[in-house]
Formats: C-alpha cells, sequence, structure tokens
C-alpha cells in the first residue's frame, strides 16, 4: 500500500483517502457482475492509497459486506470500513422498511461485524432516517455501540439539517453521507452549511450521477434488465435527452481542461471544501485510477464560475430517485 495517495479529515478527526470507493455496484442495483474482477478493483484500490471503503448491510442483502471479508481478512490495517444499516430487504431483494429502533440497531451491527469478519467499524451510518422513530433514540442506540468498541464513529446518510442538528445533540456525528454532484445541488443550501457549523465531514454519493455525467453510459434502454437506473426518471426518455446536454457541456469543459468528465465532476466536488470526501463506484481498475487521478486537478476561480454557468444553462430534468426513494431523502 502506498501512503502517498491525499487524505483529508472528516468530523472527530477521521481522516481518509481524499477520495474513497464505493462498492455498492459490486453486489447490487447495477447488473451482474464478477467477484474476481471486483476483488481486484479493491485491493488495487488499497495498493494505490484509497482507503475509505463504503458498503451498507443492504447491498446484494449482505453480499457486499462478505465481499469485503474476503479483502479485510489479511488487509484490515489499511482500510477505514464504513457501512450501513437501516434499510431492511427481505432475502430475495424486496424492499420491507426502514428500521431505526434501537434493538434493530444492536441486532444489525452484530450481522455486520460477523459478515465483514472484523470486530470493529470505523464509520457505521444509519442509510435512511426511520420516520417512526425519534433520531434520539437511533443515535443513542448508535452510541451504545461505540462504548461497546463495535463502532468508532458515527453518520447519518440523507438527513436534513433539523435532524443532523438533533443527532449531533446526542453523539458527535463524524459524516453526513448524501447525494451530491454537479446535477445534484440540493444540500448546499441548507444541509451542507449546517454540517460545517458542526463539524461534520460530508461524503457525497453517486459523485458521478449513478454513471451518467461520465458521458459513457448506455441509453436506459440498453442497461442490464435488473439495473436499477433504468427506473430513475433522470435517466428515461425526454428527461435524458434534456440531461445530457448537461454532459456535453461538461465534457467541454473537461476537454478545454484536459481531464475527462468523470475527473472534472470529482474535481469540482472536491473544491466545494477540504471537508468534502466524495465515494464513486466502479467495478473497472482503469476507472479507479482515472477517478483517483482527479485528486491532483486543482480548480480556479475562473474554472469553478464557468462550470457553475454551465450548470445554470442546463438545469437538470428529473427527480434523482423514482417517487418512492424521494419520500425517504433529506428526512
Amino acid at each position: 500500500m502506498t501512503t502517498s495517495f491525499p487524505r483529508r479529515t472528516l468530523g472527530q478527526g477521521l481522516t481518509v483517502s481524499a477520495i474513497g470507493l464505493g462498492c455498492m455496484g459490486m453486489s447490487d442495483f447495477y447488473g451482474p457482475s464478477e467477484e474476481a474482477a471486483n476483488l481486484a478493483v479493491l485491493n488495487h484500490a488499497l495498493d494505490i492509497g484509497i482507503n475509505f471503503l463504503d458498503t451498507a448491510d443492504m447491498y446484494g442483502v449482505g453480499e457486499n459486506e462478505k465481499l469485503l471479508s474476503k479483502v479485510l481478512k489479511t488487509r484490515r490495517d489499511e482500510v477505514v470500513l464504513a457501512t450501513k444499516f437501516g434499510n431492511v430487504r427481505a432475502p430475495d431483494g424486496r424492499m420491507l422498511r426502514v428500521d431505526g429502533s434501537p434493538a434493530y440497531v444492536a441486532e444489525a451491527c452484530d450481522a455486520s461485524l460477523k459478515r465483514l469478519g472484523v470486530d470493529t467499524i470505523d464509520l457505521y451510518y444509519q442509510h435512511r432516517v426511520d420516520p417512526t422513530v425519534p433520531i434520539e433514540d437511533t443515535v443513542g442506540a448508535m452510541a451504545r455501540l461505540v462504548e461497546a468498541g463495535k463502532v468508532r464513529h458515527l453518520g447519518l446518510s440523507e438527513a436534513s439539517a433539523a435532524t443532523i442538528r438533533r443527532a449531533q445533540a446526542v453523539h458527535p456525528i463524524t459524516a453526513l453521507q448524501s447525494e451530491y454532484s454537479l446535477w445534484t445541488r440540493d444540500v448546499e443550501a441548507e444541509i451542507l452549511p449546517t454540517c460545517r457549523e458542526l463539524g461534520i465531514g460530508f461524503v457525497p454519493y453517486s459523485p458521478l450521477g449513478r454513471g451518467f455525467l461520465t458521458g459513457a453510459l448506455p441509453s436506459a434502454q440498453d442497461l442490464a434488465a435488473n439495473d436499477t437506473r433504468r427506473n430513475h426518471p433522470r435517466f428515461q426518455d425526454a428527461n435524458a435527452e434534456r440531461n445530457q446536454a448537461l454532459v456535453d457541456a461538461v465534457r467541454e469543459l473537461a476537454a478545454a481542461r484536459g481531464c475527462t468528465p468523470a475527473q472534472l465532476a470529482l474535481a469540482w466536488l472536491l473544491a466545494q471544501g477540504e471537508d468534502i470526501v466524495p465515494i464513486p463506484g466502479t467495478r473497472k481498475i482503469e476507472r479507479l485510477d482515472e477517478n483517483a487521478q482527479a485528486v491532483y486537478i486543482t480548480l480556479d476561480v475562473n474554472e469553478i464560475a464557468r462550470i457553475d454557468a454551465v450548470l445554470d444553462a442546463h438545469p437538470v430534468a428529473g427527480t434523482r430517485y423514482p417517487a418512492d426513494g424521494m419520500t425517504k431523502v433529506n428526512l
């Protein structure tokens, strides 16, 4: 492993690689994948110094955590390990509920520890806020995991500013993981400023717009039959056509900068503040290397202004999730 890859610090002094690796797509949602290829990507990430690995108990209904366990078995000390609980799925993958009850918090953590084959989780997120359980009760149960030595740091995902404040009053929150990218910027109004006020790091997921912003995705109709992006409004029909104009404009900016659209999108996020640590996902070593190079691209104020002008000129068409998914974000 190299230690020269740039680092950033989230809340509570948790230091991680400036770009992490989102592991979801290795086991779920984006069509079939091969375990050997996924393990090669995971090991390569550690080899080049990307040490912040992000998973969740719902990815592959536990299979993603089991995948990571095969790397953690020999390289645990090299990894800052993040996983999540709260989205409960049936064995066949059906979504059942969001559960933030204290009993489930303890049960889910023990199950994740077993699948991962570790004694401690470095960063444990509530994946979605359970509107039926006071956040104080959920975070109180998470805090007891810290006291027990099962978890080192606590995080939230897709929480509103008000929820973040209430959670922080119970136990220090290290990071908020929510969607943030060139085409999803709603956190900028209130949520990101709240995190900064409270000293909470921000971890953008889907920083490449689920691949759309790379300009390399086929149309939704050409994606695998079980690829959930087929159901995402931004990938469909007229919305996709309108959003392609944004991608084309980003591609022009990237060409002028001498980088790829993915690198420009990640460099833009990194430029939003030293407390930002995006976690793009990939199943290919060449894409991992491409994404990693974004940490070495420094955008000046004029370049940021040009990107902002492009975003203003190309408003995004469609919501970031289907209707049901949108009811579970920013709660």
